[in-house]
């Protein structure tokens, strides 16, 4: 058997009972037998949150970084200034992955007629549309440094008044300073705007194509949310612009309240605002009727659905978890005449990716391919995606080959999306061998990668290599965004310090990143890490009060912080709370709700999403059944964990090592013998390799069914496997030997153990105690109790429980009695309480 375990090694016939080595007398734990141990590993180090935030903190101050604030908005003259809080936002160069991911082609609001007029103007000297005055104001303007410009412009305020405002701020815009374009706007609206001097229509129109043709949606939602714009006279392209910058900020009431207005005072909505008000109701949520309803409008209006419309829509069903609607109405559209392109079938595919059904994605990928439609990098990313969804990390990464062999070169987007799988698996080394390739290839990382690698090695507490990617990104001129700080501020929370989670918050708003909705969902999970509900559900009210409609992740991120809890109760209220307001749960809502129930013992919660799952009611994805074979192992459920997991092989999904780890330990637990063996074969047949607790649950199931020795030639044979014995491991052999009454042996594999430099635990001293009590050697007993307060490992009231109970169970309640009286002789830290139960044990077991 042992062959199969350790292919390298020859098969010995090893007999199940070897035994002890009769002219020798029982080994006894004291230091005449057994050097002393090790001495206790020095604690690790605290993980250096402050050098990660001082470099993260240089690097957002760094002169190449896009994500710096407005300086002038900070000075002590601006303090009591309208708009405190505006900054340049990272979005400008760094978009989300999300939006990276999924390319949609948007009617641009910039015209090509109006690019290629600036590009004209450009040529033909762009000031010379300016008075002689307003050439003397603009070199000004552009001379000065940006820290300097509102001191400035209070000194020629008169001379402000008199220039023709629109044509100065044109200038700066098309010379490259649209910036400074901003902070003469915003000084305007400050300074001038009380008196209704130079605000008028043309001069917001143009601020807005501004800061939306630079994605300075941030800026644009809060500036705009000051200046009264029911005042002035909007072109339907500006008032389409402000909206877009509403929904990429959340905003979503805003969006609609100005889209209403807009039909009020007689503008004809274009396709393009239908696609941005189609986008607004699809990331709100809750909304599928409100989208049906500006589709049939989009028709009653003879506008015909472009491919941002069709894309828009499946998306937003995908984000409802409407798979069905998402069906019929792609359906729809081919009955319809509609031809599909990349860009809708991409979007079809990411929304059947990303709920992990996986047989769906792929007949959509051939489907693209029968009609024509060549696959785009988007297509194979998200293909990439759905590979690693039903758990196929390897063919995820392999789809990076074949994409290069059909001359589609894989992109940043590409190597992130596995990078971050491989995280999420626990494959740090992979996505850092994968991350190196990429910078081979002459893929550049974007602050994406560059994100998911720094959450990756904070989740491992890998600091060293965080400060070396930090330092990378500073090489490399990649700035951080909003998402940086986000994962700083969950990684604080992974930490458990609540104090770090605030001043990475405080530092954060420092450098000019003003929280989004996603800093809020973070900070609700973070907060909930570290054991403060009350800050997450404090952190929830504080987002509804800044203007940030809840989703999906934040109902989730208050779901995980009262999974962590257990309370149940409390988490069946907030998905209450979630369905009445329209939302529907999707797999990570569900999953935290089974870890909730699993955490707070209720058995009948984990039945009903059972129950709900194999009967079709919620989609059974990998992450879900794998979740439940999880909270059916950590509720040692043998017939739920075998049921989940036949259920995750039926639908083509791909175990990981956790899974077969799992069922391999559950097996053992049961001592099916055939079974577990079976999981290790398994487990090579999918190309993945034991590991540790692959042959630590091997080991336990041999030394729970008394057969030790074979738990030690495992044990032995682990380092010519690549395996590295820890504590865990030798305590299985020791209790194996223990169990058996083979005390000699147990020591010898406690000296080996020593040898290798690993300390006892208060569990494996506990072992010996059991050994020796059960076979009616109590002075042995007594011994390692001395032993232990020898050698700094205080005994616990279970160690002189043991002794108690082995007294009585050879009928010697007297001297179980004399035994308690003595502890506190011996033992003078062990508590008056513990050694009154004791006694009272005692008294029960004489008694029953």
């Amino acid at each position: 058997m042992e062959g199969t375990l350790f292919p390298s090694r020859p098969v010995y016939p090893i007999p199940s009972n070897r035994p002890t080595q009769p002219n020798h007398p029982p080994w006894k734990l004291n230091p005449t037998t057994l050097p002393p141990p090790p001495p206790q590993s020095p604690s690790p180090p605290s993980f250096p949150i402050d050098s990660l935030l001082q470099h993260l903190l240089h690097l957002s101050a760094s002169p190449n970084t896009t994500a710096h604030k407005l300086n002038h908005l900070n000075s002590p003259q601006y303090s009591n200034a309208h708009y405190p809080s505006l900054q340049i936002s990272a979005d400008s160069t760094h978009q989300h992955l999300e939006n990276a991911r999924l390319e949609k082609p948007t009617s641009v609001l910039v015209s090509q007629f109006e690019e290629d007029q600036e590009e004209t103007l450009m040529e033909n000297g762009f000031l010379e549309f300016l008075t002689t005055r307003g050439k003397m104001m603009f070199n000004s303007i552009v001379e000065l440094p940006l820290n300097d410009l509102n001191a400035f412009f209070d000194s020629v305020k008169l001379e402000l008044v008199e220039i023709d405002l629109i044509s100065l701020l044109k200038a700066l815009d098309l010379s490259g300073n649209w910036e400074r374009s901003l902070f003469l706007f915003e000084w305007v609206v400050s300074n001038l705007c009380p008196e209704n001097v130079k605000l008028n229509s043309q001069v917001i129109e143009l601020m807005v194509r501004i800061l939306g043709r630079e994605s300075q949606h941030t800026i644009a939602s809060k500036l705009f949310d000051e200046i009264p714009l029911e005042e002035f006279s909007l072109d339907i392209r500006a008032c389409t612009t402000i909206i877009h910058a509403y929904s990429r900020t959340g905003k979503y009431q805003r969006a609609i309240s100005m889209f209403e207005k807009i039909k009020e005072t007689g503008l004809s909505p274009t396709l393009v605002t239908y696609n941005v008000m189609l986008d607004v109701y699809g990331k709100m949520g809750r909304s599928w009727n409100k989208i049906v309803g500006l589709l049939d409008e989009i028709r009653s209006k003879g506008l015909q659905f472009d491919e941002f419309t069709c894309s828009t829509v499946i998306s937003a069903c995908g984000r409802e978890g409407l798979l069905k609607e998402a069906k019929e109405f792609f359906a729809g559209l081919k009955l319809q005449g509609y031809v599909p392109g990349t860009v809708t079938y991409n979007s079809l595919l990411q929304i059947f990716g990303k709920a992990g059904v996986f047989s769906e994605a792929l007949s959509i990928l051939k489907e693209m391919e029968d009609n024509n439609c060549p696959p785009d990098s988007v297509t194979y990313n998200e293909l990439v995606a759905a590979y690693l969804r039903a758990g196929f990390y390897e063919e995820g990464a392999a789809v990076i080959e074949s994409m290069a062999q059909k001359g589609v070169m894989p992109n940043a987007v590409t190597y992130t999306t596995v990078i971050n799988a491989y995280g999420k698996a626990g494959k740090e080394d992979e996505a850092l061998s994968l991350f190196n390739r990429m910078k081979e290839t002459g893929c550049v990382p974007n602050v994406c990668t560059y994100n998911a690698i720094l959450g990756m090695l904070g989740k491992k507490s890998r600091s060293e290599e965080m400060i070396q990617v930090l330092s990378d990104m500073k090489l490399s001129g990649c700035g951080p965004n909003r998402i940086t700080w986000n994962t700083m501020l969950a990684i604080s929370g992974d930490r458990g310090k609540h104090k770090y989670v605030n001043r990475v918050f405080r530092e954060m708003k420092n450098c000019g990143f003003e929280p989004d909705r996603d800093t809020f969902n973070t900070l609700i999970s973070a907060y909930g890490r570290c054991g403060a509900e009350i800050d997450a559900t404090l952190m929830y009210d504080e987002m509804i009060k800044a203007g940030f409609s809840p989703c999906i992740t934040t109902y989730n991120a208050l779901l995980n912080a009262l999974a962590r809890q257990g309370d149940w109760k409390a988490a069946e209220s907030v998905l209450l709370d979630m369905k009445n307001k329209g939302f529907k749960p999707n797999e990570t809502s569900y999953s935290l709700m089974l870890h909730c129930y699993g955490k707070g013992g209720n058995l009948k919660g984990i039945q009903k999403i059972e129950k709900e799952i194999y009967n079709g009611q919620i989609f059974p994805s990998w992450i879900l059944l794998r979740t439940l074979i999880l909270v059916n192992f950590k509720r040692r459920s043998l017939k739920g964990m075998e049921r989940a997991f036949h259920q995750l092989q039926k639908n083509g999904y791909k175990p990981d090592l956790v899974l077969f780890n799992s069922m391999l330990s559950i097996f053992a637990r049961n001592n099916m013998h055939d079974q577990a063996h079976e999981m290790l074969q398994l487990i090579r047949e999918t190309g993945l390799q034991p590991d540790l607790v692959t042959y630590n649950s091997l080991m336990d199931m041999y030394a729970r069914r008394g057969e030790c020795w074979k738990a030690e030639e495992i044990l032995k044979g682990l380092p010519e496997s690549g395996g590295k014995p820890d504590l865990v491991s030798y305590n299985i052999v020791i209790k194996g030997f223990c169990r058996q009454g083979l005390m000699q042996e147990a020591i010898r594999i406690l000296s080996e153990m020593t040898a290798r430099g690993i300390r006892p635990c208060i569990f494996t001293y506990n072992t010996f105690v059991t050994g020796y009590a059960g076979k009616g050697m109590f002075s042995e007993a007594d011994e390692v109790i001395s032993y232990m307060i020898q050698n700094n490992c205080r005994p616990n009231e279970l160690t002189y429980k043991i002794v108690v109970d082995g007294y009585c169970k050879a009928g010697r309640y007297e001297e179980a009695r004399n035994f308690v009286s003595n502890i506190k002789e011996i033992d003078s830290s062990f508590d008056d309480q513990s050694v009154q139960r004791l006694a009272s044990r005692i008294r029960e077991k004489l008694e029953s």
